[in-house]
C-alpha cells in the first residue's frame, strides 16, 4: 500500500486515458480519503475557492472513493456519488458502496444526471481559479 501513496509508481499515477487539461489543478493525497487529517490540501483549498459542493469519481469506490465522500459530508460538503463514475473489484463491492452512501453520506446520481443537474444549473461568474479537476 505504499506504493499506493507514492507520486511516480504505478498505482498512484492517473488513468493514462484522462483528459487533463493544462488548467486543471491536480492536489497530492497521501491517504485513501482525501479529507482525513494530514491527506492533502484539498479542503483548504476548496474553502479558499468557496467550493462546497464535490462529485466523486474513482477507484475504487468502497476505499477512497467511500472514504472521501463520507469525510466530505462531515465536513458539511454536499456531495455527489457519481454511481457509473467510480468502480471497484467486484460488482457487489459497488453497489454495497452505493447503498451504504445512498442512505446517509450523499446522493448517488449517474453521470446523465448530474450533467444534466450542471447544465440545468445558472451561470456562475466568478474571478477565481479555475475549479480542481
Amino acid at each position: 500500500m505504499i506504493d499506493a501513496f507514492s507520486p511516480g509508481a504505478d498505482g498512484h499515477a492517473l488513468w493514462p486515458g484522462l483528459d487533463v487539461l493544462p488548467a486543471d489543478m491536480q492536489v497530492q493525497k497521501r491517504r485513501f480519503g482525501a479529507f482525513a487529517p494530514g491527506a492533502s490540501e484539498l479542503h483548504a483549498i476548496l474553502r479558499q475557492r468557496g467550493i462546497d459542493t464535490l462529485i466523486v469519481t474513482g477507484t475504487a469506490s468502497q476505499v477512497c472513493c467511500e472514504s472521501t465522500a463520507r469525510d466530505a459530508m462531515m465536513l458539511n460538503y454536499k456531495v455527489f456519488f457519481i454511481a457509473d463514475g467510480n468502480a471497484t473489484f467486484t460488482d457487489d463491492e459497488h453497489n454495497a458502496t452505493l447503498s451504504a452512501l445512498a442512505h446517509t453520506f450523499c446522493d448517488v446520481v449517474d453521470s446523465e444526471t448530474i450533467i444534466g443537474m450542471i447544465e440545468a444549473a445558472p451561470a456562475v461568474v466568478t474571478t477565481k481559479e479555475p475549479a480542481l479537476a
